[in-house]
């Protein structure tokens, strides 16, 4: 016997029906296969540092434009010339601009000698530093590199950013009543306003790769910064050692603003008689004298 095929019966139709027919699905799209991200060229990277450095400069233009509109008190005449030596040198300082009084009157002034310090187990500073963007500058004053956002430290919960670091011959700080060939500031500042300087000691010997990076991009002209397509990472002048000594103290320049906390690290860092020669040759000589401790506490790794 035959066996019978069976088929799938048509759907009846009715006057006046209509047949309903279930559309095809359809297939799910395929997305097309992310391309690799390739590395940016020198150009792009050299236009994202351009970018950015010229956000930092609009900002400092702006902080520096509403600083300039305050007016000095009536009456007395304001400047803002000063200088390491004769009538608009450190003597004279408070009495040149009124805004600068804090110069003679302060007494958490810096620099200062450092002496009699109290041993005790002082917290490590946390150094978060990074390769960044940068610009060197010749300020009329020393070599100033400016840094991107981006570096930080960490001390007693508190953290400050990295704003910028700059050079003075000899160390304004002195140690033992020892001066030093050179110092390195770096500057800090935490989201309240509050200072933090960390000062590098220099002394001759090798040469020394952060500085010499800084030298490479020395401008020809004052006040006109150096942009290089590199990067800088600020770790690089920071000794290996990070014992430290520390106080309150202020800016060593006009306005002399007090509050600022200031870490000495105890070991210096070197540079070659070559580099501390490309300074001396700009600056001879741009350190405040040391200022009175007026019973300050200094504490100081154990």
């Amino acid at each position: 016997m035959l066996a019978t095929t069976v088929l799938a019966k048509e759907p009846e139709r009715r006057a006046g029906s209509r047949v309903l027919v279930s559309a095809p699905k359809e297939e799910p799209k395929k997305e097309p296969p992310k391309e690799a991200r390739r590395p940016l060229t020198d150009a792009e990277v050299a236009a994202l540092v351009k970018l950015r450095l010229e956000a930092m400069r609009r900002a400092r233009a702006k902080a520096a434009a509403a600083k300039a509109a305050e007016s000095p008190p009536a009456g007395r005449h304001a400047s803002n010339h000063w200088s390491y030596e004769g009538e608009a040198g450190p003597l004279r300082w408070g009495k040149i601009n009124p805004a600068w009084a804090k110069c003679d009157s302060g007494n958490r002034q810096a620099p200062i000698d450092i002496r009699d310090g109290i041993r005790v187990d002082l917290e490590p500073v946390a150094f978060d530093y990074q390769a960044s963007a940068f610009n060197v500058l010749n300020n009329g004053h020393t070599v100033q590199v400016n840094v991107a956002p981006g570096n930080r430290i960490t001390l007693t919960g508190r953290s400050y950013e990295l704003q910028q670091f700059h050079f003075h011959r000899p160390s304004e700080e002195k140690v033992n009543g020892r001066a030093f060939d050179m110092v390195a500031h770096l500057v800090h500042k935490d989201d309240e306003g509050r200072l933090a300087v960390v000062a590098v000691l220099i002394e001759g010997g090798t040469q020394h790769a952060g500085i010499q990076a800084v030298w490479n991009n020395l401008p020809l002209e004052k006040h006109e910064p150096v942009v290089p397509v590199t990067t800088f990472d600020p770790a690089l002048m920071l000794p290996a050692r990070r014992d430290y000594y520390t106080f309150m103290g202020s800016m060593t320049t006009p306005p002399c603003t007090e509050g600022v906390l200031w870490i000495v690290m105890k070991e210096p860092i070197q540079a070659s008689p070559q580099q501390l020669d490309i300074f001396a040759r700009l600056y001879p000589m741009n350190a405040r004298p040391v200022q009175a401790l007026a019973g300050r506490l200094i504490k100081e790794s154990n």
